[in-house]
């Protein structure tokens, strides 16, 4: 009598499931072109054949693993509309950094194309979460219509947390997250919630309706939240000096 693991059989919508993990799993740590499907295949437990009995090919497969990750990563940016903005945009812009820092490769691939560039779908799945993160970011501040000003600022806000989490990724490829880049993590992560916070002063300083959103958020930021981090920071850098309206008052 001969005893074995017996292997439950998955259905096709568990397997589909199961291999778009694994390819995700895989590209998380290399870039998508360098994984094979042979690869692929051995970490899911089955053969060459039955890969593509489930996805046409690799490309097929790596924009379902793209779509996976475009929808986690849109997710990150819900939060509870509760509590100071300051606060809210620093819990996102952690977990931002964690999926990063976990998917290195597979972000990278997601928002620079890997080897679907071109492909209409994968560039649609990357304007679907920048979408989502500026909706997102909206309905913290409370806006259902924005001005045109704030459309602006929000838009290049998102655009400057992907492109710094980028360029942190590429600082030190290869290495630890501990030693990436030459700025640490938690640093950029609060730098990002400043720069919201100044890309908001300046359009203030040029719309009343942006001055009265920037005024509303403020009025909520405690004395310990990043926000007013930022304005003791810029204080900090001329010691006695005081703004030239302060002077003119």
């Amino acid at each position: 009598m001969t005893t074995g693991v017996v292997r439950r059989r998955m259905g096709v919508e568990e397997r589909r499931q199961q291999l778009i993990g694994v390819a995700l799993e895989l590209f998380s740590h290399r870039s998508p072109d360098e994984v094979s499907i042979d690869e692929i295949a051995a970490a899911a437990g089955i053969s060459r054949p039955l890969v593509y009995h489930y996805f046409p090919g690799k490309q097929s497969l790596y924009e379902a693993a793209l779509r996976r990750a475009a929808d986690e990563l849109a997710a990150l940016f819900l939060e509870p509309h509760e509590g100071p903005l300051g606060a809210r945009l620093l819990r996102v812009m952690g977990r931002f950094f964690d999926f990063v820092d976990e998917h290195g490769p597979g972000f990278s691939a997601l928002m620079r194309g890997g080897p679907a560039v071109g492909s209409t779908r994968t560039n649609a799945m990357i304007d679907e979460v920048r979408q989502a993160a500026y909706e997102q970011i909206l309905a913290h501040l409370g806006v259902q219509e924005p001005p045109a000003r704030l459309e602006l600022v929000v838009r290049s806000w998102v655009s400057l947390a992907e492109s710094t989490a980028l360029i942190w990724l590429d600082g030190h490829r290869g290495l630890p997250s501990e030693a990436r880049g030459r700025i640490p993590r938690a640093e950029l992560e609060l730098q990002l919630v400043h720069d919201f916070a100044v890309l908001c002063a300046v359009s203030a300083a040029y719309d009343a309706e942006m001055a009265a959103i920037l005024l509303r958020v403020l009025a909520n930021e405690p004395a310990d939240g990043p926000f007013t981090d930022l304005v003791t920071r810029l204080a900090a850098l001329a010691p006695g000096a005081s703004l030239p309206a302060q002077r003119l008052a």
